[in-house]
C-alpha cells in the first residue's frame, strides 16, 4: 500500500500470550478471549508467539485448537513455530488436524535454526542425536512436503483389520499455500520467496546493507519477491492510546521508554536491529507507517502486542486498533 489512496486490506494482531507460573489457565484463557474479542472486532487474523521454558505459550498448535472451537471466520496463525524444537512429521499431523478443524483457517508460521540457548537446553530435546540434528532449511522442506501431501512410506493399506495411509492424516488441502517464513534477513528472504512460502516480517531484522531499520526491512520485502514470494505481512509493536486512561497512556510510555535504547544500533555478531515501537493515537501512528519505507510496500499487517501487559490494557489497545488506527489506514473491518 505505497499511497494513502491504497486501503490497508488485512488487519491482524499478535500475541504472546503471557501467564502467572502459578496460575497459568487464567493467562491462556485471558489469550483465547482476546482471539475472541479480535474476531468480534472484525480483524482478519490473530497470530500467536512461541515460548519455550518461558512463562508464554508453549504449545501454540494447542492454543489454536481450541481457538478454533471459538470462532468461525478470523484466520488463525503462529509467528513463529521454531522448528528445532519439532519434529516436522509429528508438526504436520498436528498442524492439518488444527486446520481441519478450523474449516481451513490456519496459517502457520515457521523459523529454522539451532533451539535457542541449545547448549543448555540439548540434552533433553535430543539426548542421543543432538550433535547431529539438521536445523537448516531441509527441515522446513521436511515439514512443506509432509503438509502437502508427499509420502511418508511406501506402505499403505490393510495389515490385519486396521487401514494404513502412506502419506499425512489428515491431509489439509490449501495449507501448503497458507505456510508462512519468519525471515529476517536477505538470505531468508530469498528462500522464502523462491521455495513457494508465504513472509512474515516483525520487529527484528538483521543489519546488512543498512542500519536503518525501515530500509532493511524493506530490502528483505524487495528480495522476497524479486524471487517469486507471494503474501507479505509486516508486524510492528504500535500502541494506540486514543481511549487509554491516563494511568495506561503514562504506563505504555513507560514501556516503550524502556526499549527504545535497544533500536539504536545492532547488537550482536548477527547485528540484530528492533524496530521502535509506535505509541500516540491512531492518527499519529498512522502517519508514521505511512512514513515507513517497509509499510509502503505491504497491504496486510499483524500488529504485535506488547509482551507485558494486563488483559484490560489488550482489550483498549485491540479496540483501539480495529476503530479507530484500521480505519485510518483504509482498512475495513471484516
Amino acid at each position: 500500500m505505497p499511497r494513502k489512496s491504497e486501503p490497508l486490506r488485512k488487519l491482524g494482531f499478535l500475541t504472546i500470550g503471557l501467564f502467572d507460573e502459578h496460575n497459568p489457565g487464567a493467562g491462556h484463557n485471558s489469550t483465547l478471549e482476546i482471539i475472541e474479542l479480535g474476531e468480534q472486532l472484525g480483524f482478519d487474523s490473530a497470530w500467536v508467539r512461541h515460548r519455550h521454558l518461558q512463562f508464554g505459550i508453549s504449545s501454540p498448535v494447542a492454543i489454536l485448537a481450541a481457538a478454533s472451537q471459538r470462532t468461525s471466520r478470523i484466520s488463525l496463525g503462529t509467528a513463529v513455530i521454531p522448528l528445532g524444537w519439532e519434529n516436522p512429521l509429528r508438526l504436520a499431523e498436528d498442524l492439518a488436524t488444527v486446520d481441519v478443524l478450523s474449516g481451513g483457517r490456519l496459517n502457520p508460521g515457521v523459523s529454522v535454526g539451532p533451539p535457542m540457548y541449545y547448549e543448555d537446553v540439548k540434552h533433553a530435546l535430543y539426548p542421543e542425536t543432538a550433535d547431529v540434528e539438521n536445523f537448516s532449511y531441509d527441515r522446513v522442506q521436511r515439514l512443506l512436503d509432509f503438509i502437502a501431501g508427499e509420502k511418508v512410506t511406501e506402505f499403505s493399506g490393510t495389515r490385519g483389520i486396521e487401514q494404513f495411509s502412506d502419506r499425512v492424516q489428515p491431509h489439509a488441502a490449501g495449507l501448503r499455500s497458507r505456510m508462512w517464513y519468519g525471515g529476517g534477513s536477505l538470505r531468508s528472504a530469498k528462500w522464502a520467496g523462491t521455495n513457494g512460502l508465504n513472509l512474515l516480517c516483525s520487529n527484528v531484522v538483521q543489519a546488512e546493507e543498512s542500519e536503518d531499520f525501515a530500509e532493511i526491512q524493506l530490502s528483505h520485502i524487495k528480495t522476497f519477491r524479486e524471487n517469486g514470494g507471494g503474501r507479505v505481512s509486516q508486524g510492528l509493536v504500535v500502541i494506540p492510546t486514543d481511549s487509554a486512561t491516563p494511568e495506561q497512556r503514562a504506563k505504555y510510555q513507560d514501556y516503550v521508554d524502556q526499549r527504545t535504547e535497544r533500536t539504536r544500533t545492532p547488537f550482536g555478531p548477527r547485528r540484530f536491529m528492533f524496530a521502535p515501537d509506535l505509541i500516540g493515537t491512531s492518527a499519529q501512528i498512522a502517519e508514521q507507517l505511512y512514513a515507513h519505507l517497509a509499510f509502503q510496500e505491504v497491504d496486510e499487517v499483524a500488529f504485535a502486542l506488547p509482551f507485558s501487559f494486563e488483559h484490560e490494557d489488550y482489550v483498549q489497545i485491540l479496540t483501539d486498533i480495529a476503530t479507530k488506527l484500521g480505519p485510518e489506514l483504509g482498512w475495513q473491518a471484516s
